[in-house]
């Protein structure tokens, strides 16, 4: 990144640990054509104040490959996403420095309370990145990527790989090919 203010800063190893339990805001606007849900804020999202910063989470470079951004979006350019349509919220609002540190209580009221979210700003889509997450928080032990059957708060439902960088599942090129299939969708 060219610019001073787009650059990864780098959190201390106190910074990090002070980061626990922190919540990012939303970055959401009523009536988008994709609300992004993390499961949770990473210790250095929390720390940094932007969704999906750690170096290797690969959201950002999906979301591109998917076609949704005319160009490779750094973090710390989040706030533009609502103007191409898109925003980002998380299931839980605490940060944890692993998304297994949740408890099933924590994913069932943070479904509850996106639902409630959705239901006030109105997007057309709702796309899960992490389908352990939705199963659990929406008591959908058999869901899969992809289109769910059920609406959530009025928006059409999907489902995404976990972008993290410990989700080895998933390629680059497979993420992007997941995202694209999405905005395929929204283009519909």
């Amino acid at each position: 990144m060219t610019a001073a203010g787009n650059r990864h800063p780098r959190p201390s190893r106190e910074e990090l640990a002070a980061a626990a339990h922190r919540t990012l805001p939303d970055v959401v606007a009523p009536g988008l054509d994709v609300l992004f849900v993390g499961i949770n804020p990473g210790l250095w999202s929390a720390a940094t104040g932007w969704h999906f910063a750690r170096p290797g989470n690969r959201f950002w470079p999906a979301l591109h490959r998917g076609g949704f951004t005319p160009r490779l979006l750094h973090p710390g350019e989040q706030d533009q996403l609502p103007t191409l349509g898109l925003g980002i919220t998380n299931m839980v609002a605490r940060a944890s420095a692993r998304a297994d540190e949740l408890t099933a209580a924590e994913l069932v009221d943070g479904a509850r309370l996106l639902a409630d979210k959705v239901g006030r700003y109105r997007p057309r889509w709702v796309a899960v990145v992490g389908v352990t997450a939705y199963r659990i928080g929406f008591g959908r032990p058999k869901a899969g990527f992809g289109p769910q059957p059920e609406p959530l708060g009025g928006a059409r439902l999907w489902v995404l790989p976990n972008p993290s960088g410990l989700n080895a599942h998933f390629t680059p090129e497979t993420l992007g090919a997941a995202f694209a299939e999405l905005r395929t969708a929204v283009q519909a």
